[in-house]
């Protein structure tokens, strides 16, 4: 390998945390190993660039009046491409092999048109070592279909190709980055209402509307890449260039993509780079006949095997590898505009022992070791470098559950690149308490402990609960409070009982406490915000193939007079708070209270004050809450108002005036360290956020706001469209703006003038 020269002395992450110096000949090494793998390429290839644009080189493409077929298969004697354009019979069209690997043919067009139709069944044949002949689906193929009416049929490669006027071209352009990635994770085959599987359209026209009214700005697409095994929830990908075929083709998906841009939702897909499913007949690993490492997408013997996942590992020092997973991406973002990605899997990535068995106490030594697995390492910056040179404001999310530093920051700092990372510990923390601890003995700082323990330097994805507890065996949040209830006493017809009221409330503050304090984004995956009641289960024997639980049953929340509509609603809420105040982007996150006999968790995030009252029945009178600039303090959220299910018992339209607290720049003298205080009244189990109000712009709203564009932003409130009603300070319609029944709620101004 050729040796880069310059000497990596002093990278910037060493400036940002010292004691990563101690490990200065790791980081030298790989950083080292980083740079040569980078120059080589551009030495070599012409550039990263032009390395990703694999897929316009391999696989089936159309050149100057020709088909030219590619494949990458060293262990090959013998090849052929077969398929229904040859009756499958590969004697005339036989392949050569370079001394790479790489076998080809080029296929003359037939009286001016293609070969190999559009929409037409294609295999790879080759005879290996062994002497046998094996048919495989080619690894670039971009659409793969199976027979469903056989079961456990084969897939078919499929040659896409589709004429000009079949295309679908994109017409809205990508929304700009948000400062703070509010994120809706979602499974397009179990999207919709139907016991089936939904499509890439439905989910566009019915699902992503509703993703808009919730006021997110992003969506996150699950099982994307083709996978022969639906219940694998999309993470045993068969096919890495091809869309799933149970949902739509690939002009389907774009359809979809292009239909958030226009709703403004950005688009992020799950990209499963860290390990293949071990399935030989559909997939990469049918290229897998005995050779060795060098010769082979995966790692021989054990190295190469994932004894939790029973799936392949890449070898990601192979050449050919890297080719193969950095134009998956380019081809991702390039042909279906995809917006960024969530790697799956980084920590088993990160290490040679996968993370399994494995607790991370924090020590470093435990992240920069002859543990770390420096060639995946590699691959990920060469990645993230790419996919932030062709397109800046892409949006990079690495799943790890380690914590292993500088992560998440730039590769020419030395760190490997991601935006962010998973907070994965704090559904795990919801988890616990919600199974094993009274509601008294919940520890206000260990919450807050959980919340907060991240490195500030790398951002964060905070999310309450994750798609796994979904799956059937397991329970989500609403499901773990409320349980049996969830069937009989969602009824707003009827009182709620004790359970369905405990449940409605934690349900609220737990996803808000997550969302403000947790990190610097905000995931929900599809259905929890509404509290979408029993499990996952995917079609299997042991449910006789059912879909009946492979869905979202939407007429829960439409249904006016079921609870579920609140959650909802309150959902809708802290996403259009976030969308006014910003505080999840913002770097001012001060706790000044986490009192344990109270069970109360004050904080600071941006601009706004927020109260959690976790006691199970103490109502606080005149509670006394710290705060950084003094002034008058409204209510901003409320999770007790009427239109979230709550019961009215905070008063909405009081001003909370400031007292200052102690000497001035003395915070010892402070009251919890905080230069100022108000009092409010907190319910039981509740969770209020307060915002300062400007005092400049009252004066001008008072004095005309409308002529001078300018208004205060007040208590969130309802867009009103049609059929108000009104409940308390809020008013709401029967219909959004998306036609979905609900209720869609905005910042406005006090002064009716001024909405």
């Amino acid at each position: 390998m050729v040796t880069v020269v310059e000497e990596v002395d002093h990278l910037p992450i060493y400036d940002l945390d010292p004691k990563l110096e101690e490990f200065k000949d790791h980081f030298n090494y790989r950083i080292k190993r980083y740079l040569d793998q980078k120059c080589l390429i551009e030495k070599h290839e012409g550039g990263l660039e032009e390395f990703s644009k694999g897929y316009l080189k391999f696989g089936i493409n159309t050149v100057d009046g020709a088909t030219i077929y590619r494949e990458w298969a060293p262990a090959a004697q013998e090849a052929q491409l077969i398929g229904e354009f040859n009756n499958w019979n590969g004697a005339k069209h036989k392949m050569e092999k370079d001394k790479f690997g790489i076998w080809s043919i080029k296929i003359s067009h037939v009286n001016g048109k293609p070969a190999i139709p559009h929409n037409s069944k294609v295999k790879f044949r080759f005879r290996h070592g062994g002497g046998a002949w094996v048919d495989r689906i080619p690894a670039w193929i971009r659409y793969a279909t199976f027979d469903a009416s056989k079961f456990g049929a084969p897939y078919d490669g499929v040659h896409w190709d589709p004429p000009a006027c079949e295309r679908y071209v994109f017409k809205h352009p990508r929304p700009p980055k948000p400062d703070a990635p509010r994120i809706y994770e979602a499974h397009v085959g179990m999207s919709g209402e139907e016991p089936e599987v939904s499509t890439y359209r439905e989910f566009a026209d019915n699902v992503l509307p509703r993703i808009r009214a919730n006021n997110y700005n992003t969506v996150q697409l699950m099982a994307i890449m083709e996978h022969s095994y639906y219940a694998s929830f999309g993470y045993h990908v068969t096919n890495f260039f091809a869309v799933s075929s149970r949902s739509g083709t690939p002009e389907d998906l774009k359809y979809l993509v292009d239909k958030a841009h226009s709703l403004g939702l950005r688009v992020l897909m799950d990209v499963v780079h860290s390990h293949a499913s071990n399935n030989v007949t559909d997939g990469l690993n049918g290229y897998d006949v005995g050779q060795n490492t060098h010769e082979s997408y995966f790692h021989t013997g054990d190295r190469g095997y994932h004894k939790l996942w029973d799936s392949r590992l890449f070898n990601y020092a192979n050449w050919e590898v890297l080719r193969f997973l950095l134009s998956n991406l380019r081809y991702w973002m390039d042909e279906f505009m995809f917006d960024g990605f969530r790697f799956d899997g980084v920590t088993s990535m990160l290490y040679h022992h996968h993370g399994i068995n494995k607790g991370f106490t924090g020590n470093y030594k435990e992240y920069f070791s002859l543990d770390t697995d420096v060639d995946a390492i590699v691959y990920m910056m060469l990645a993230n470098h790419l996919m932030h040179k062709l397109l800046p404001e892409a949006t990079i999310v690495a799943e790890d559950v380690s914590g292993m530093p500088v992560l998440c920051r730039p590769v020419d700092e030395g760190g490997v690149g991601f935006d962010f990372r998973l907070a994965m510990a704090i559904p795990d923390r919801w988890i616990d308490y919600l199974k094993n601890k009274e509601d008294r003995k919940w520890s206000m700082s260990e919450i807050v402990q959980t919340l907060t323990n991240r490195r500030y330097t790398e951002k964060c994805i905070a999310y309450a609960e994750s798609h796994d507890q979904s799956i059937v065996g397991d329970k989500t949040i609403a499901f773990l409070l409320m349980d049996k209830e969830m069937y009989t006493g969602m009824s707003d017809l009827q009182p709620a009982s004790p359970t369905i009221n405990r449940g409605i409330a934690l349900q609220k503050m737990i996803h808000f406490i997550t969302m403000a304090l947790g990190g610097d984004g905000y995931l929900n995956f599809m259905g929890n915000e509404f509290g979408h009641p029993e499990w996952i289960d995917f079609p299997r024997e042991g449910n006789n193939w059912s879909y009946d639980k492979c869905r979202r049953q939407w007429s829960l929340v439409d249904t006016d007079h079921l609870r579920y509509k609140y959650m909802n609603a309150f959902d809708q809420a802290m996403n259009a708070l976030e969308e006014e105040f910003s505080f999840l982007s913002s770097s001012k996150q001060i706790v000044s209270d986490m009192n344990e006999k109270d069970k109360v968790i004050v904080f600071e995030r941006g601009d706004l004050v927020f109260v959690f009252n976790f006691h199970p029945n103490k109502t606080y009178k005149g509670y006394k809450v710290g705060c950084d600039l003094p002034g008058k303090y409204r209510v901003a959220l409320d999770s007790d108002a009427l239109v979230f299910g709550g019961h009215g018992r905070v008063g909405h339209d009081v001003d909370h005036f400031t007292s200052p607290e102690g000497m001035p720049g003395v915070p010892e003298t402070n009251f919890n360290n905080r230069p100022n205080s108000f009092k409010v009244l907190s319910p039981p189990r509740t969770c209020v956020a307060y915002y300062r109000v400007d005092e400049d712009r009252e004066e001008l709203r008072r004095g005309g706001a409308v002529a001078s564009g300018k208004i205060v932003t007040e208590y969130i409130d309802v867009e009103a469209t049609s059929g108000e009603t009104i409940s308390g300070g809020w008013k709401g319609s029967e219909k959004d703006d998306c036609g979905k029944k609900g209720m869609k709620f905005v910042f406005r101004s006090s002064d009716e003038d001024c909405k």
